[in-house]
């Protein structure tokens, strides 16, 4: 399954992407998730993007942030 970015990165407070609406957990492991796992992310965006309307790119989507949320996801499994 294609993406669903759309180059618009940037995290608000709650770590969601303003521009796809995917959770920076969700984004850094889209590579890895299989089909199901990304049909059901990409299901719940059309209601997150209604969720967070009006809320503001707060952090760019850092190397920083990439790596803690990479570590994050390593000690989930």
């Amino acid at each position: 399954m294609l993406s669903p970015c759309v180059a618009r990165c940037g995290l608000n407070d709650d770590d969601y992407c303003m521009g796809c609406f995917r959770h920076i957990d969700e984004i850094v492991s889209w590579r890895t998730s299989n089909e199901a796992q990304q049909a059901a992310i990409c299901a719940q965006l059309p209601a997150r993007k209604v969720a967070l309307e009006g809320h503001e790119n707060q952090h760019i989507l850092s190397r920083e942030k990439w790596l803690a949320a990479e570590a994050r996801l390593i000690t989930k499994d």
